[in-house]
């Protein structure tokens, strides 16, 4: 997805990924949040979790995001529940972010673990900004079932761009951490972050008929709609993990 069709796609949402308000802030609490405590979020799309938390808990955080829109929508987030002064927000490549070493009670990246090439990688890259004992939440899909071959190309994924839920278990375990909670999605969280997806994009198309990109993305969108009724809702689930190091 291009980053332009990413920002249209999501442009109704607040919570960027098959998640609930209800599961984020139950997230949360599994983190034990105390005021004073800092978090830094790669990839933070448009900072709802950032936000919701330093309003709820009183926590600081930073929250980095390539996305101009996004950043900017997260801003307005920020103003909106008073947390601005808590809530630092920078547009930027998140893999490449220079955070202080050991910094961060809790350092975050949902749904976007392609900054260091996969989940190892990226636990990787995350652990350098890590307080010794912090925590580290992952969002991750991981295959419910293996699906047919035709399966792949259509979602365009590898069979090794995800694993199961054990087999997700057995990469955080290799990346020298210890899996300590976990909230999954359901199928009608995936199909409210998804379908609502088509509604905003026909909207956007109707009155951007003349963007040279509208027929792309028309296509983008019809094609992703089939990949997900006929595979992805079937195979494909999703949940934030919570680790700590070994």
């Amino acid at each position: 997805m291009s980053l332009k069709f990413h920002e249209i796609a999501e442009g109704s949402h607040r919570i960027l990924n098959p998640f609930t308000e209800e599961k984020l802030m139950l997230v949360g609490e599994i983190c034990q949040l105390k005021p004073g405590m800092r978090q830094l979020d790669l990839c933070c799309g448009k900072a709802e979790m950032l936000c919701r938390w330093s309003s709820r808990w009183g926590i600081h955080g930073v929250g980095v995001d390539i996305s101009s829109v996004f950043i900017a929508a997260a801003r307005q987030r920020a103003t909106e529940l008073i947390v601005t002064d808590r809530i630092t927000l920078v547009q930027g490549d998140a893999a490449s972010y220079a955070a202080a070493p050991h910094s961060f009670d809790v350092v975050s990246c949902i749904g976007a673990t392609w900054i260091g090439g996969g989940l190892v990688g990226t636990l990787s890259l995350m652990q350098q900004a890590l307080k010794p004992g912090g925590l580290l939440l992952v969002g991750e899909p991981f295959w419910k079932s293996s699906p047919p071959e035709a399966a792949y190309a259509a979602m365009e994924l590898g069979k090794n761009d995800f694993a199961s839920l054990v087999g997700t278990l057995d990469r955080i375990e290799s990346a020298g951490f210890e899996l300590i909670e976990m909230v999954l999605s359901n199928t009608d969280n995936w199909d409210r972050y998804v379908a609502a997806q088509w509604q905003t994009i026909d909207d956007w198309l109707r009155a951007n008929s003349d963007d040279p990109d509208a027929d792309d993305l028309r296509q983008w969108n019809a094609r992703w709609k089939r990949a997900y009724l006929e595979y992805e809702r079937d195979y494909l689930g999703w949940g934030i993990f919570v680790m700590r190091a070994k």
